[in-house]
């Protein structure tokens, strides 16, 4: 595995992290579930770089490639009200109300099991397609999770694609609780990685 480009990432650089981590998830189960076209997923992470990840947490992206997103302790995952309206409002316009209440339900169903002590959050790490198979990810990851143990903190995730339980399984993760999120949901695990 050759060392990729690695940089964490600037509040400047919100535009290139949303995009292509909403390029890294336009196949995901869950998000394609909720949202009906990729402009749509671009959007809503765009929206949550700029106003929740760049500015409240730790974010990296390699190259253009891929993209981290990770709260610190103590930090929240809620969108600015005026941020909300401005993802939600012309959703409505454009793709109607349902949209807009499945990602409300699962959003609320996943702040319902986040657990209550101390820890690192990942929300999202996504690749590109095409450069999948690089250890892109394992990379990407491994300076927060540094993070996590020099602090003496767990880390938590929600995992929406099964197809990437074997690589947070190997980083230490290990499966708690698997749920659907929304009635018709497909299922995500939620999963803990302890002190290491």
């Amino acid at each position: 595995m050759q060392p990729a480009n690695i940089t964490q990432c600037s509040t400047s650089d919100w535009y290139t992290l949303g995009t292509v981590i909403g390029a890294a998830f336009a196949e995901d189960p869950i998000i394609t579930w909720i949202f009906p076209n990729a402009h749509e997923i671009t959007r809503l992470f765009l929206h949550l770089a700029r106003h929740v990840y760049l500015p409240r947490g730790i974010c990296c992206l390699a190259g253009e490639a891929g993209g981290t997103m990770w709260l610190p302790p103590g930090q929240s995952s809620e969108l600015p009200l005026p941020a909300m309206l401005s993802l939600a409002l012309p959703a409505l316009f454009r793709i109607g109300p349902a949209p807009v209440l499945r990602a409300l339900r699962v959003s609320g169903t996943m702040a319902a099991h986040h657990p209550k002590a101390p820890h690192y959050y990942l929300f999202a790490v996504g690749v590109l397609p095409e450069a999948r198979g690089r250890g892109l990810a394992r990379q990407m990851l491994a300076s927060t999770l540094a993070q996590c143990d020099k602090a003496g903190l767990p880390a938590y995730l929600e995992n929406s694609n099964p197809r990437n339980t074997s690589l947070y399984q190997s980083l230490g993760f290990q499966p708690q609780q698997t749920f659907a999120p929304a009635p018709g949901c497909p299922v995500m695990t939620t999963m803990w990685r302890p002190i290491m």
